[in-house]
């Protein structure tokens, strides 16, 4: 499950996911282009992986900003010769714990504008490299909730667009030799924190009990009754942006276990 030689876009590399994900890539070979909006958060994941001997780099890219993303793009294939794997981890700004009947439209919209707008600009960037040198992965995540999760806001709406439009591309730069696949996840127990958790509901209270307690209830929720691991979904990307996963695109991998796919 070798990346050695392939350069990585992540995008939202800053948060929890997106170090562990880079630090993972990075160990296998990759040299990592970390990009976010906050360049402490990307500074901070690429001096751990230089500690290590890996090869990283930052820039801040608003992955709202299509010119901002191509140029980006456009400077790694300058830079690096290629353009071989590109993953979104921008968060969405997700809303959760409401009945639908008593959401504003913003708190609706807004992860579904934000969700379908940063992985289109960012897989269009990236397809477009990819299918002038012929190889590449697009690799996205989301929660698998469009499979009918209640009190999940517009969580299950943005993750339904995303689940389509992955498929959608990969049959049209398939034929390219490029891929576009994914994984559902959710409840990553290394990246919850009061804060993150009462951010996206704020129904919960922001305290070590609320998280234990969140933990539980999805342990019990899921086919397997257990929770993945950080390090188990980092090894489960790598894999797919991997030589090894050649024969699989158009798919999301279901990490989550909560539903089937």
């Amino acid at each position: 499950m070798s990346l050695q030689n392939k350069n990585a876009v992540i995008y939202g590399a800053g948060g929890s996911i997106g170090g562990g994900v880079a630090k993972e890539f990075a160990a296998r070979g990759a040299r990592v282009f970390l990009t976010g909006r906050h360049e402490p958060a990307l500074t901070k994941v690429a001096d751990e992986i230089k500690e290590t001997g890996g090869l990283a780099e930052v820039a801040v890219v608003d992955a709202m900003d299509e010119t901002a993303v191509d140029a980006h793009a456009a400077s790694v294939v300058a830079e690096a010769g290629s353009l071989d794997i590109s993953l979104n981890l921008v968060p969405r700004g997700d809303v959760q714990g409401s009945p639908l009947v008593e959401m504003s439209v913003e708190d609706f919209v807004r992860p579904i504008t934000t969700g379908v707008t940063t992985n289109f600009i960012t897989a269009r960037a990236a397809a477009r490299h990819m299918i002038t040198q012929g190889s590449g992965a697009i690799l996205a995540l989301d929660s698998g909730s469009a499979q009918g999760s209640p009190m999940m806001g517009a969580t299950g709406s943005i993750d339904a667009a995303l689940d389509t439009y992955i498929r959608n591309l990969a049959v049209e730069i398939g034929p390219h030799g490029v891929r576009a696949l994914g994984i559902w996840v959710a409840g990553i127990p290394e990246t919850f924190t009061p804060e993150k958790l009462s951010a996206v509901n704020n129904q919960l209270p922001a305290s070590p009990e609320m998280v234990e307690n969140v933990l539980n209830g999805l342990k019990e929720a899921r086919m397997t009754k257990r929770s993945p691991r950080l390090a188990e979904v980092a090894r489960t990307l790598a894999f797919l942006a991997s030589d090894d996963a050649m024969g699989i695109t158009g798919t999301f991998v279901n990490v989550t276990s909560m539903f089937p796919s």
